[in-house]
């Protein structure tokens, strides 16, 4: 079988990041606004008052500290809540293309490989900013790579995914070699003004190039074991938001047209299915757990990850072992294990294995496993 390595990864961070102090001093003045506002409501208790959040709740919730976002403003304005992202003419450059296009330059650089190597672009994320052209052909174009391209959405696995069909294509010989980006505007579908959820998510773009092992000139190479996914319906993370919308007037203001989600639920049905799957996986292949040096987990919540690690290690995970980017970046969606990744390698050596897993709505489970060449 050909061998199939990712050979490149990239980055790139928004200007603008906002701290949970920052954060909750926005939407504390919104409860206060709002609180005023139905003050009779309130005491006449037709109306329950909105409660305050806390950095020390955020933090102890999720293990998040501070997100980066692409705008700040709008969305720290008690009287907004949304980030100001005005449209762009079509002749412009649209702001994910913005962003694939400067992740992607650090992952071609890493690769060794200029746009006229790459023969496919896949986009992957939760969520695009519009529905066609795919944004992965404007990417394309921005880049001058020839070839074709397509999105692709499996919300938070949509990278894992995207690594599979990358892998899958390159072994099937309808490319050679492949780059996969994620750009991710996550605050543009989160809900500010809910206290449970508003403090979840960040913005960011992560690239990755996969390649055919005899094709790669690069010398940190990770050779693509084993690839799996899985899929299991549930509503429990949903997102209602689309060009439907606009035929039901009644139904645009609903909170559900935004990312909801049940989060007990989605822990308690999720982390048990995640480890599971790779633990199988693992030893399907012939790899004990116990010859992992790393696992890149989905960065969702930290709570998430020290049990999904916890139960396919037999032990408590060290921050070496399945390190947290969630502090800075939040949950990045798609992005988050490939941050993790792309921040975390440089101490493998030749030999050494690791597991880059995401999971999220739908349920979505896809986990890669990897070696360093």
């Amino acid at each position: 079988m050909t061998d199939i390595v990712i050979s490149g990864t990239g980055l790139f961070t928004p200007r603008d990041a906002i701290s949970n102090e920052e954060l909750v001093a926005s939407f504390n003045a919104y409860v206060e606004l709002h609180n005023a506002e139905h003050a009779e409501e309130i005491a006449a208790g037709e109306l329950a008052p909105l409660q305050p959040s806390s950095a020390e709740f955020i933090e102890k919730a999720s293990g998040i500290k501070s997100r980066f976002v692409m705008n700040k403003e709008g969305i720290l304005d008690p009287e907004r809540m949304v980030p100001s992202l005005p449209d762009r003419p079509n002749e412009a450059q649209s702001i994910q293309c913005e962003m694939a296009v400067a992740a992607a330059g650090e992952a071609l650089q890493q690769a060794g490989k200029t746009s006229a190597d790459i023969d496919a672009v896949i986009v992957a994320a939760s969520n695009m900013q519009r529905a066609y052209p795919a944004m992965a052909v404007e990417i394309q174009d921005a880049l001058d790579i020839s070839g074709f391209g397509f999105d692709m959405n499996v919300a938070c696995s949509s990278a894992t995914f995207g690594i599979q069909q990358a892998r899958d294509m390159i072994l099937s010989g309808s490319a050679g070699c492949v780059l996969m980006v994620n750009p991710e505007i996550c605050s543009g579908h989160l809900n500010f003004r809910d206290r449970d959820s508003h403090f979840i998510f960040g913005d960011v773009c992560t690239a990755v190039v996969i390649e055919r092992a005899d094709t790669a000139t690069a010398e940190d190479l990770y050779g693509i074991l084993d690839s799996k996914l899985q899929t299991i319906y549930s509503n429990n993370i949903r997102n209602n938001f689309g060009f439907l919308n606009r035929c039901d007037e009644s139904g645009i203001g609903k909170p559900d047209k935004l990312f909801v989600q049940e989060g007990r639920k989605v822990f308690k049905e999720v982390c048990p299915a995640v480890a599971k799957q790779i633990a199988e996986q693992l030893e399907a292949i012939g790899i004990a757990p116990t010859q992992l040096k790393r696992m890149w987990l989905h960065q969702a919540n930290l709570s998430m990850n020290q049990l999904i690690s916890r139960r396919v290690l037999g032990r408590d995970a060290t921050a070496e072992e399945a390190p947290n980017i969630l502090d800075e970046y939040a949950n990045t969606s798609s992005a988050g294990s490939v941050i993790a990744f792309h921040k975390h390698r440089a101490d493998f050596s030749s030999g050494d294995l690791g597991v880059l897993c995401s999971f999220g709505a739908g349920y979505s489970i896809g986990s890669v496993v990897l070696r360093k060449l």
